[in-house]
């Protein structure tokens, strides 16, 4: 094999290198990173205030001593619009027994949210983080996400993906004060 042809392959090779650890890297930011969250299991809830449906601060940490099933959501995601009346029928019963839903839509209009609620006559708590803010802090990806909160504030489970209404039974079980 001549010089010229042997440079030749080391370059190409060494190109090909390259072009395998970054798309290795992208890979694995964008598919399999994604289902990691800034906020971890054991930890703290970082408190937030969003404006609820009817145009009042809502914050986080006033929930304290209850059980908070925090569910972020958008009317775009089939699941999330499966498991929410799910929850609505769960809410009936569990909101009695001190766990409330937090259910943060991100990113959307209120005219696309309140048609989303009027239409699965939805009646826990609806909450607008309008510029993904909430989202970003807590660090999700795809939707529907869900962190159970204890009453003391602390994340004892993250769901991603969508929930049945089994599931969602035992998640409130669980979080019940």
């Amino acid at each position: 094999m001549s010089q010229k042809k042997r440079k030749r392959l080391v370059m190409r090779s060494s190109v090909l290198g390259v072009l395998a650890v970054v798309l290795s890297y992208v890979f694995y930011t964008n598919f399999i990173k994604s289902e990691e969250t800034l906020v971890n299991e054991g930890e703290i809830a970082p408190n937030f205030v969003l404006m609820n449906a009817e145009g009042e601060e809502v914050e986080l940490k006033d929930y304290r001593g209850q059980g908070v099933f925090l569910n972020f959501w958008g009317t775009y995601c089939p699941p999330c619009e499966k498991e929410m009346p799910y929850m609505d029928k769960l809410y009936q019963e569990y909101k009695e027994k001190g766990v409330e839903i937090l259910a943060v839509n991100v990113g959307e209009s209120d005219l696309v949210v309140d048609r989303f609620v009027s239409r699965h006559d939805l009646t826990y708590p609806i909450l607008l983080d309008r510029n993904k803010n909430v989202l970003d802090r807590y660090g999700i990806g795809p939707l529907p996400a869900t962190f159970l909160v204890d009453a003391n504030g602390e994340v004892v489970q993250i769901i991603t993906g969508g929930m049945t209404e089994d599931r969602i039974r035992s998640y409130m079980e669980k979080i019940k004060p």
